[in-house]
């Protein structure tokens, strides 16, 4: 895999991760908070583009959605201290990198 290949890999990942987080995030707004049920049609509207969004990463269902869930990780805690003002803590951090990790092994690392 290039480099541009796999930077637009990472970028679908990015936006996977804030449709699937965002989404979830105006429903949750909707339910929770009491907001209009516009927040639920936009989040499902955002939701589907969620699903929509993986199919274009060069890789298998399989390893693209387990690559994905380190990623969702990373964009929780930085969802979290940016919209919900909660810091991600050392261990955050740390469970953050490893998931990472895990993301460049199972997605990007050489295979013969």
């Amino acid at each position: 895999m290039g480099i541009g290949e796999t930077i637009r890999s990472a970028v679908y990942f990015v936006l996977a991760g804030l449709c699937e987080i965002g989404g979830g995030y105006l429903i949750w707004l909707w339910l929770r908070e009491g907001k209009s049920p516009a927040y639920a049609l936009g989040g499902a509207v955002v939701l589907v583009l969620y699903g929509i969004i993986p199919t274009f990463q060069p890789a298998h269902f399989g390893r693209v959605y387990a690559a994905y869930g380190g990623v969702f990780i990373i964009l929780s805690i930085l969802w979290g201290w940016k919209v919900d003002g909660i810091v991600p803590d050392r261990f955050d951090l740390i469970g953050g990198i490893v998931a990472l990790v895990g993301v460049v092994i199972i997605m990007y690392w050489p295979r013969s």
